[in-house]
């Protein structure tokens, strides 16, 4: 099995690397622009790999795209190259576009040549894995979960360039025969994420004594991955989810964000040693909420679970304590990406563009 990753030197798809050069036989093409958010030291130890190829390839330019399918030819794809923070979306949404839209579509146009190419058993056995986000639903209130069948309701340009996305495939499934799956998430955190989101940051910031910005209330709600369970479920959807369905994955790990910046509070006064100031819980200062903020997300992943036999290893305490001990342990890898953020408040309020008659 040859698989063709892409955005593979990004947080979820080196995650999703790892695990498959770890745990199988399978050959891994990765296939990634290299972005601000990426980061090929997370793989450094397979890059001799003989099972290991990298092409610095924008999922966009669908030249060589094509030349890396006819060079490598794949047996699997599973697309996981996407802008993917919200704030970031905000501030400049024509990105979001162009990368999970175009970029998923022009992918999706070389993808099916490929596979309308091959014959018997390598046609049979072709998959085209597309990993989206439980932010396409949009936001729940205090109860209930979303599902396969929760209507779609994107609140940000991030979550609405990625059910654009989630429809162009099944549009290439329903239209011209791609054998296609799906699967959408809940928020992931783990090792080697880039410190921009919300786990990573608190982490850091806690570490340094420095002020953590929770975005108004905090009583925001989020379903939490690891990052390492979110990997083998996207082998087991890959290798054995129904063509033409979507699964929901996540962690049976609701939080409030105010609980979860609370938990790193205590874990960095645990692991570093507290500070002369006090409790680093003491460090929260509430700041002006993101525009559009969904208040709930939850994942049902009961379809995933019943029928292809996946569960989570890792609990959230499991997580983010092996989570926070690794940053703590790697301060050479993030102090090096400070130099390109620092930490900086994005996406604080609309942009308005120029009108148009």
């Amino acid at each position: 099995m040859r698989i063709l990753v892409t955005g593979g030197a990004g947080f979820i798809g080196s995650a999703f690397i790892r695990w498959v050069l770890a745990n199988t036989a399978a050959s891994i093409v990765n296939v990634d622009k290299l972005t601000y958010a990426a980061d090929l030291e997370s793989l450094a130890p397979f890059a001799e790999n003989p099972r290991y190829a990298f092409e610095q390839v924008d999922i966009c330019d669908e030249t060589e795209l094509r030349r890396v399918f006819a060079d490598h030819r794949p047996t699997a794809v599973i697309h996981l190259a996407a802008e993917t923070h919200v704030d970031r979306s905000i501030d400049g949404p024509m990105a979001f576009v162009q990368t999970n839209v175009v970029g998923t579509v022009t992918l999706l146009r070389v993808a099916l040549d490929h596979w309308r190419a091959l014959e018997g058993d390598a046609k049979a056995a072709f998959r085209f894995h597309h990993v989206s986000t439980d932010e396409v639903f949009g936001t729940l209130g205090d109860d209930g979960r979303f599902s396969e069948t929760t209507p779609y309701a994107p609140n940000s340009p991030y979550s609405a360039s990625k059910a654009a996305s989630d429809h162009f495939v099944r549009a290439w499934h329903e239209t011209y025969g791609l054998p296609t799956v799906a699967s959408n998430c809940s928020n992931n955190y783990g090792c080697w994420q880039f410190p921009e989101k919300l786990i990573p940051l608190m982490t850091l910031k806690a570490l340094q004594g420095q002020p953590l910005p929770v975005y108004g209330s905090g009583l925001n709600v989020r379903d939490w991955l690891y990052v390492d369970d979110h990997a083998s479920a996207l082998w087991t959807i890959l290798t054995t989810g129904r063509l033409g369905e979507s699964y929901n994955v996540g962690g049976d790990s609701e939080r409030r964000n105010i609980d979860v910046v609370h938990a790193i509070c205590d874990l960095v006064d645990e692991l570093a040693g507290p500070l002369p100031g006090g409790p680093r819980r003491n460090l929260i200062t509430h700041v002006t909420d993101r525009p559009g903020h969904d208040h709930r997300y939850a994942i049902d992943a009961t379809k995933l679970k019943a029928e292809l036999g996946w569960t989570p290893a890792e609990t959230f305490e499991s997580g983010i304590r092996q989570t926070v001990a690794w940053y703590l342990d790697n301060r050479a890898w993030w102090e090096r990406l400070s130099a390109g953020y620092d930490g900086q408040r994005l996406g604080v309020a609309p942009v308005a563009g120029p009108a148009h008659g």
